[in-house]
């Protein structure tokens, strides 16, 4: 596979896509709860480890680049397996950094529909009591 520039930047998006949407969003719920369940209770350190992968999106970050570097054999910098090196840590990096800012955007979204829900409920209030107040 070539190296384009740009490659670097969409391989780290469909990382964070992949690690954020297993290990954080309600269509994998069942499944990570049962992760977490198990790397808590296993008394093998292999298999808790196994298990805790699937609850941390930076952990398994790493193990969804190490896949996506194997099916597309993309490379940075050098064409051996130093390559291979570089593109997995800085991938995992920018992927994590994407995450997190996508985190930070979530939160400041949902403070603002709290606080527009939270102003609408007292405007409603303020609109009930100004119309028991009134005199027909």
């Amino acid at each position: 596979m070539e190296s384009h520039p740009y490659w670097f930047f969409i391989l780290a998006i469909v990382v964070a896509c992949i690690s954020w949407t297993v290990t954080k969003e309600e269509i994998f719920k069942e499944p990570r709860e049962y992760c977490v369940a198990k790397s808590k209770s296993c008394n093998a350190l292999l298999k808790r480890k196994f298990f805790y992968v699937f609850t941390c999106e930076y952990c398994f970050s790493h193990y969804v680049t190490l896949l996506l570097l194997l099916v597309t054999d993309y490379k940075l910098l050098y064409k051996n397996w130093i390559g291979y090196v570089i593109a997995g840590f800085t991938i995992v990096w920018m992927a994590n950094l994407y995450m997190s800012l996508y985190n930070i955007i979530r939160i400041d979204l949902k403070k603002g529909k709290i606080t527009a829900e939270e102003e609408a409920e007292k405007l409603k209030i303020q609109k009930a009591n100004a119309d028991t107040i009134r005199i027909p």
